[in-house]
């Protein structure tokens, strides 16, 4: 399981990303985040050409879909959206590693039950 965001861990940084041209002011060895699919499309379409690693927050199984087609490296979203996205990609494989925003410790052990790839602390992005 993956933790990003937490004192004990250490992990790459997501720098939230409106533009294309923001991609350039980002760390070389940073996540570039995408707040969601439907607004960011060119942006994420730029990324996969370009091998860039990028997250994306998703609200939707179709848009955490569309995410993995697209070689989002992570697909981030709620807790509950994870439970249900998480299926689907074992089921397709996914290369898209799926994580869930938590705001406690206490929800790690949970999103692990779930086998959920990953958490990030709500702070963390």
């Amino acid at each position: 399981m993956l933790i990003f965001g937490h004192k004990f861990i250490e992990s790459p940084k997501f720098y939230k990303i409106d533009t294309i041209t923001d991609i350039k002011e980002t760390p070389s060895n940073s996540v570039v985040l995408l707040s969601n699919l439907e607004n960011s499309i060119d942006i994420a379409k730029y990324c996969k050409k370009n091998s860039i690693s990028f997250a994306i927050e998703v609200s939707s199984i179709k848009d955490a879909i569309f995410s993995n087609l697209l070689n989002a490296k992570y697909i981030v979203s709620s807790k509950e959206l994870a439970k249900s996205i998480m299926p689907i990609a074992q089921n397709y494989l996914f290369d898209s590693l799926v994580l869930a925003k938590i705001i406690s410790e206490d929800e790690i052990e949970e999103m692990a039950k779930s086998s959920v790839d990953g958490v990030t602390f709500n702070f963390s992005i």
